[in-house]
Parts: structure tokens; C-alpha cells; sequence
């Protein structure tokens, strides 16, 4: 009697261990089967510009593959922090499991921040931060490691005396604030040869313009550096109408089909490209994982890249320059 009894035990011990698993498996798997809702704030939505349409389709393909909706709402000017702000509030009101965010200040959003994540709301920034810690999980490229690389080519080019102008986007955002930091310390003791920094805006023709007037300002003005698509491009361009691409060179961070011909016409004489579809992919992906309660990664630097004329069609390099006739063939 007292074995049957002890039999007895053990076969409700063993069918409540695996009745307890069960529930645990069921539960997970309601979780994994179930559509989370995204809402993704990137600084700008602009067909002009390759890299937030890049990245901005990184989001949109990894939420397809891990059973997410994700709604893109965004200014139609990088610099416009009240409109980004009107669209937090907004998709904080729409109270979804996760909001990405690339904040275009770096204090502007932390009020609201603060109230998505008092309503339980996941937080993830994409490419740029801000000043509090309020979120769940960052992905973004190195931007110290990014200016360092294009400091340090940039030092190639040029001589002990050469003067240096950077224009770059937007005074105060992390990512021009980091570039330049990164860029001064590529150049060693060519810091020192930095005569101006301006601010475009993220605006093409602000940014041809503030470049024109350097041309003017500092006569034997060496090289212009840019800090995101905007403000390499608009300089470039500035150049090249000017007939001045020998005399100064003209180095950036971000790419677009207009960079890439104005590197094969010699005016571009070094970029350091950013993996924006990577970015976006997996800004979806780890926000997916953490909202599972599976293994993600907190912290993912995107990675990027120093092109110049030698390397550009480089198999690897090409994928970065053409990211959108790469998916087309995959």
C-alpha cells in the first residue's frame, strides 16, 4: 500500500511539472503568435534621401519577418523637433508595445519620452540618443568610430598647413555632435587647421550655400567635410559648380546615387557610408526579441565604412552604395 501511495506521489509530482510546463510552453507561444504593434519616428521622411529610405525600409522588412505591424510616422524636415514631438505624442496616445524613435534633439523629447515610458511603453532609439537613458535598446552606428575614419583619411589628404571647414547638420543632435568629436581626433594635429564649423540644417541647398561662402570667407580654404548626406552632398555640390574639385577636397559621411557620381567625377575624394538597412532591420528585430521576452542585445553598433574611388565597386562596398538594387536581385 505505502509503494503504491509513493508511486501515486510521484505520477502527480511528474504530471504537475509537466502540466506547469505546458502552461509556460502554451503562454510563450501565445506571446510569439501574437502581431505586435510599432510605431517608428524617424527624423525625416525624404525620397531624396537614400539613407533614411534605406533604413526606413530596414524597419519596414523586419517587421514583415517577425510578425510585427509597424506605422512610420515622421517630419518632412530633419531639423523640425515640434513636429516630431506632435508625432511621439501622438503614438503615445496610440499606446503600442514598442515606439523607435531617432530623436532629432538631444533634450527636446525627454518630457515625453518620460510619459511612453510610464505608460509601459517599450522605447528604442535608432541612429541617435538623447541626454536621459530612457530607453530599452540602441541601434546606431559608432559615430566617434565614424568621424575617427573619415578624420584619419582626410589627414592623408592633406598638408601641415591646409585649412579645414566642417559643415554638418544639426547643432546639438548626438550624431553631428559625435561626428565632429571623432572627426577632430582623426586628424591629429590637423584639428588645429579647423577654421569654421556651420550648421545646414539637413538641407541640401543651405548647405551649397554655407559652402559658397566658405569658399569665399577662407580663399585658400583645403578641404570641406560633411557629417551626414545633407551637408556632403550640398558641399560637393558647392565644388563642383565652382570648378574647384582639384584644388579643394570634399570628404563626408552617408551616401546616395548623387554621391556616387560626384565621387566618379572626382569631387567626393573619400565617404564613410553608414549600413542604414542594417540599422533599421535590426532596431525592428531586437525591439521584436525584447518584447518576447527572448535574448536580445541592448547596445548594437550598425557598423560602417570608408569608400573612396579605389574601393567603391568592391563587391561588399557596392551592396552599401546600391542597397536598393541588392534587395531587388535577392
Amino acid at each position: 500500500m505505502k509503494k503504491q501511495k509513493k508511486w501515486l506521489s510521484i505520477f502527480l509530482v511528474v504530471c504537475l511539472i509537466g502540466g506547469i510546463g505546458c502552461g509556460i510552453w502554451y503562454h510563450q507561444k501565445r506571446i510569439d503568435e501574437r502581431r505586435l504593434s510599432l510605431v517608428y519616428i524617424p527624423k525625416v521622411v525624404d525620397k531624396t534621401n537614400d539613407f533614411w529610405k534605406a533604413l526606413i525600409l530596414g524597419t519596414r522588412m523586419a517587421a514583415q519577418e517577425y510578425n510585427a505591424v509597424i506605422e512610420i510616422k515622421a517630419p518632412s524636415e530633419e531639423n523640425d523637433v515640434e513636429r516630431q514631438n506632435a508625432l511621439l505624442k501622438e503614438a503615445i496616445e496610440e499606446n503600442p508595445d514598442a515606439i523607435l524613435i531617432s530623436p532629432s534633439s538631444f533634450t527636446g523629447s525627454n518630457k515625453l519620452l518620460d510619459e511612453a515610458k510610464e505608460k509601459g511603453i517599450k522605447i528604442s532609439f535608432i541612429d541617435s540618443y538623447t541626454e536621459e537613458p530612457v530607453q530599452d535598446l540602441t541601434v546606431a552606428t559608432n559615430n566617434l568610430e565614424a568621424g575617427e575614419k573619415l578624420g584619419k583619411f582626410a589627414a592623408s589628404l592633406l598638408g601641415p598647413d591646409d585649412q579645414i571647414a566642417i559643415v554638418a547638420h544639426v547643432n546639438g543632435v548626438s550624431t553631428a555632435v559625435e561626428r565632429e568629436e571623432g572627426f577632430r581626433k582623426g586628424l591629429g594635429d590637423l584639428a588645429d587647421n579647423i577654421v569654421d564649423v556651420v550648421y545646414c540644417d539637413s538641407q541640401y541647398e543651405k548647405s551649397r550655400k554655407l559652402t559658397l561662402e566658405l569658399m569665399e570667407k577662407y580663399p585658400n580654404l583645403k578641404m570641406v567635410a560633411g557629417m551626414n548626406e545633407y551637408s556632403s552632398v550640398g558641399a560637393a555640390r558647392a565644388v563642383k559648380s565652382a570648378g574647384a574639385k582639384n584644388r579643394i577636397n570634399v570628404v563626408g559621411i552617408d551616401s546616395s546615387q548623387e554621391a556616387v557620381q560626384l565621387m566618379e567625377n572626382g569631387v567626393f575624394k573619400g565617404l564613410v557610408v553608414q549600413k542604414a538597412f542594417k540599422m533599421g532591420y535590426m532596431g525592428v528585430k531586437e525591439t521584436v526579441l525584447m518584447l518576447r521576452g527572448k535574448s536580445y542585445e541592448k547596445n548594437v553598433n550598425s557598423g560602417c565604412e570608408l569608400v573612396t574611388p579605389e574601393n567603391m565597386y568592391n563587391s561588399e562596398i557596392e551592396k552599401l552604395l546600391f542597397p536598393f538594387n541588392t534587395l531587388k536581385l535577392s
